[in-house]
C-alpha cells in the first residue's frame, strides 16, 4: 500500500540532513575539474526522468523495467573495459543512475495520482528518449573514468556536497541526485 503523505516528508528530511552536513564541512582543496562535467551529465540524465515518467503515465507501463535495466547495465560493463574502468564499479554507477531515475518517476507519478492528472506538456515517445539515455551513458562513463583518480581523496565527499547542492531544483530531484552520486566517493567510513 502506498502512503503518499510520508514520501515528501521522508525525502525532505533526508535531503535537509544531507545538505546540512555538507554546509559544515568545507573542502580544504578545490574540487577537481573532472567533477563538474560528471555531475552535469548525471543531472541531465536525471532530468530525463520527468519525460520518462510522463510516457509511463500515459502508457500505463510500469516504472520497473528489469529487462531494459539488465541490458543497460550489461552495456555499461562492456563500455567500462574500453575506458579501463572496473566493470563492476561501472555497473554500480549505472545501477545508481537507474535507481535515481526511478525514484523521480515514482515520486512524480505519485504526485500526479494525487492530483488525478499529469502536467499538460508535450510528451516524447519512450523510444525517442532511450537513444539519448544511451548517449548519456557513454559520456557518463568517460567522465567517470576522468574522475576515478579523485574518488579516494579525503575531500571528495565535501567537493561532492558543495557542487551537488547547486544542481538541486527541488526535494524530489535533490534526493534522486544524492542517490545517483552516492558512491562516487570512496571513504573508509
Amino acid at each position: 500500500m502506498f502512503h503518499r503523505p510520508r514520501l515528501p516528508q521522508l525525502l525532505s528530511g533526508a535531503l535537509l540532513g544531507l545538505l546540512a552536513s555538507g554546509v559544515h564541512a568545507a573542502a580544504t582543496t578545490p574540487a577537481p575539474d573532472a567533477l563538474q562535467p560528471l555531475l552535469a551529465t548525471i543531472n541531465e540524465r536525471l532530468n530525463i526522468a520527468d519525460q520518462v515518467a510522463l510516457t509511463k503515465w500515459d502508457s500505463g507501463k510500469p516504472i520497473q523495467d528489469t529487462a531494459r535495466e539488465t541490458l543497460v547495465i550489461a552495456n555499461a560493463k562492456k563500455q567500462a573495459n574500453e575506458r579501463k574502468l572496473n566493470p563492476d564499479e561501472a555497473a554500480e554507477l549505472v545501477a545508481a543512475q537507474i535507481e535515481a531515475n526511478k525514484l523521480v518517476q515514482y515520486g512524480l507519478i505519485a504526485q500526479w495520482q494525487a492530483a488525478h492528472k499529469a502536467p499538460d506538456v508535450p510528451r516524447p515517445d519512450l523510444n525517442q528518449l532511450r537513444p539519448k539515455l544511451d548517449e548519456l551513458q557513454v559520456r557518463l562513463l568517460q567522465q567517470y573514468a576522468d574522475f576515478t583518480p579523485y574518488r579516494v581523496d579525503p575531500d571528495c565527499p565535501n567537493w561532492l556536497a558543495e557542487q551537488r547542492s547547486s544542481l538541486i531544483k527541488d526535494t524530489l530531484h535533490g534526493q534522486a541526485l544524492i542517490r545517483a552520486t552516492g558512491e562516487l566517493c570512496v571513504t573508509d567510513q
